[in-house]
């Protein structure tokens, strides 16, 4: 294998001590995370014959142009790192949960007097009671709504006294105990509550136990109503009990995990075994996973989705054993602060059973949503052929480019284009513009900015692909087939004018959306365009503005916040523009610069030991 002089000399300096690894491309962006008991050795393997690589890493190798460490001291300290780093920056050659956006959990204020629930996507320390993640917020309200029909709680904002003077409606369809008007007392709401975390937790027997002796008091104290209330709560648990497969006689809490592969993703199963009933079951599926082992893959899916998890059984039993089993299971012990926790592949008998259970469960779900994708796929190209019908055009938009504009009362704007081939947004050719030439808030000069620039762009890539043979940004080097301008007949107006300047007017078809009726404007033409309500045509259309519309708005807050950063990077002596953008580039964010080690901050270009003395001291 080849290697170039400049990794030559990197790997002489890597030292042999654990830590992790960033591999870079010449955009200096990371695309894979790596850990190792000895950076060295793992580092240079990389570049050593090739014959044994796996495609995936020769073209991972290929595209290296850096490579950055972080030494630590111990291989569970590396591996908590390489989890942090890979959660940060989504590598494009690590194996990862496919959605990036956090899943959904239940939460419990416990803390408070009178609890409430409510579904959020992120656990704070602040005494609440978490459960999940789930897969769907849809799952979590449906889970909700038996609950609450189960075990009657607040779910409005009033300040609970047991003194006013009439209770709300759900009172009176039996979906809230009434605290409010102390039809059932703070113990007693309060126990309740606990009863839900319980029977979140799997622990019915208890609660059914604890229930029939208040309904017992409660009567016997001629509560009659407060006794039927737990009557009917005590039925409604049992009819859910029937329901739960009994799948083990032994009291040991357990999450079955099991793999079904495709051929560039994965989908692993969990079943949630609590008391030997299965409580539920929930699949996730993994990206990059082409090409890697069954081992690799569950370690990645075991490492990412139990440092988010509310709960971690005292057992996980696995299809095959883990490469990194000793180091993942002392992680998982501290994870579930200090408690043993047991990584079995069992050979035969019930357990052996359940994993092929989730087995053949993984392997139904990958079915059904490979099923669903081409029933989607359909769905696009029906929705690109009434785009073809509507507009008059020769063929169906294969890409669409979007436009949009944000700013703050006309500071700081930022334009943003998408880009959709074949009804699918194509995120790597999403682009933004930072607005350079036009003062205060004029969304119709700075779009015309925008439209110029990037013909400017394709301009100059067939330039320099004629005459040069230069690099070409693929994203402007394509014409689209169809603009769509955010906005009705002025934005149409500015499109068609840059058109023009470009001879492309009949090249490119150009439309404006409207957002009020969701009206389609055409150039040379008065009426508008009206798909019907509920086409598969007018939803792609909804779809791609809502992007451009939400890209726009996180380029301009990433705008700000930059512009924010600076003043603050710029009073540290000795930082100026350059150094500035070179710190945020590396760290991400302030936040992140802040907290960086003094060797951490020397790896950054421009950066010497009396400047990272400076920002150390600066922040304290």
């Amino acid at each position: 294998m080849k290697v170039s002089p400049k990794i030559q000399g990197i790997l002489k300096t890597i030292p042999g001590r654990p830590g992790c690894y960033l591999m870079k491309d010449a955009d200096d962006k990371i695309i894979y995370v790596g850990k190792a008991i000895n950076l060295r050795h793992r580092v240079r393997s990389y570049f050593q014959s090739s014959v044994k690589h796996t495609v995936k890493t020769r073209r991972m190798v290929s595209q290296i142009d850096h490579i950055d460490w972080i030494v630590v001291d111990s291989e569970l300290e590396a591996l908590i790192l390489e989890m942090n780093l890979i959660k940060k920056n989504r590598p494009q050659y690590n194996i990862q949960l496919k959605d990036d956006k956090r899943y959904p959990y239940i939460k419990i204020e416990m803390q408070k007097e009178f609890p409430r629930m409510l579904v959020t996507r992120q656990m704070v320390q602040d005494g609440s009671r978490y459960f999940g993640p789930y897969t769907s917020v849809w799952a979590v309200h449906q889970t909700l709504d038996l609950l609450r029909r189960i075990f009657p709680y607040l779910t409005c904002d009033r300040e609970i006294t047991g003194k006013d003077r009439r209770p709300c409606l759900y009172y009176d369809i039996k979906l809230c105990s009434g605290p409010c008007i102390g039809a059932v007392s703070q113990p007693e709401y309060y126990a309740m509550m606990q009863d839900i975390a319980a029977f979140l937790d799997g622990k019915t027997g208890e609660i059914i136990t604890r229930l029939q002796q208040q309904m017992s008091e409660a009567s016997d104290a001629l509560r009659f109503e407060r006794a039927a209330m737990l009557r009917d709560q005590i039925q409604a648990i049992d009819r859910v009990i029937e329901k739960q497969k009994i799948v083990s006689s032994e009291n040991v809490d357990s999450d079955v995990i099991a793999l079904a592969r495709s051929e560039k993703e994965s989908c692993v199963q969990i079943f949630f075994i609590r008391n030997g009933k299965l409580i539920g079951q929930e699949y996730f599926i993994m990206k990059g996973t082409e090409e890697e082992a069954d081992e690799e893959v569950l370690s990645e899916f075991i490492k990412q989705f139990y440092s988010e998890a509310a709960t971690i059984p005292e057992q996980m039993l696995l299809p095959v054993a883990l490469e990194e089993q000793r180091i993942i299971q002392q992680w998982l012990k501290q994870q579930r602060g200090g408690k043993k926790i047991a990584l079995k592949v069992p050979k035969a008998g019930n357990e052996k059973d359940l994993v092929n259970m989730a087995a053949e469960n993984a392997i139904d779900t990958l079915r059904a949503l490979k099923t669903q994708w081409e029933n989607d796929t359909n769905k696009q190209s029906e929705a690109l052929t009434e785009l073809q019908r509507a507009l008059q055009l020769e063929q169906p938009p294969n890409r669409i480019e979007c436009y949009d504009i944000s700013n703050t009362q006309g500071s700081l704007a930022v334009g943003s284009m998408v880009v959709f081939e074949q009804g699918v947004p194509k995120k790597s050719a999403y682009r933004r513009f930072n607005i350079k030439t036009v003062e205060g808030p004029n969304d119709f000069e700075s779009m015309t900015e925008v439209l110029t620039r990037r013909l400017n762009r394709w301009q100059s890539a067939h330039e320099k692909d004629n005459k040069t043979g230069g690099k070409i940004d693929a994203s402007f080097a394509v014409l689209p087939d169809l603009i769509v301008m955010d906005g009705g007949k002025g934005q149409l107006g500015r499109a068609v004018e840059v058109l023009q300047q470009f001879g492309l007017l009949e090249r490119i078809k150009v439309v404006g959306l409207a957002k009020r009726e969701e009206e389609i404007f055409v150039p040379n033409q008065s009426n508008p365009i009206m798909l019907p309500r509920h086409s598969e045509g007018l939803y792609l259309m909804q779809r791609i503005r809502d992007e451009a519309h939400r890209f726009a708005i996180t380029a301009h807050r990433g705008r700000r916040t930059k512009e924010g950063l600076a003043s603050q990077l710029e009073k540290i002596p000795g930082i100026g523009p350059v150094k500035r953008k070179a710190l945020l580039k590396k760290f991400g964010s302030i936040d992140e610069i802040a907290r960086a080690p003094k060797e951490a901050l020397l790896l950054t270009d421009g950066i010497n030991e009396s400047l990272a003395d400076a920002i150390r001291s600066y922040f304290g």
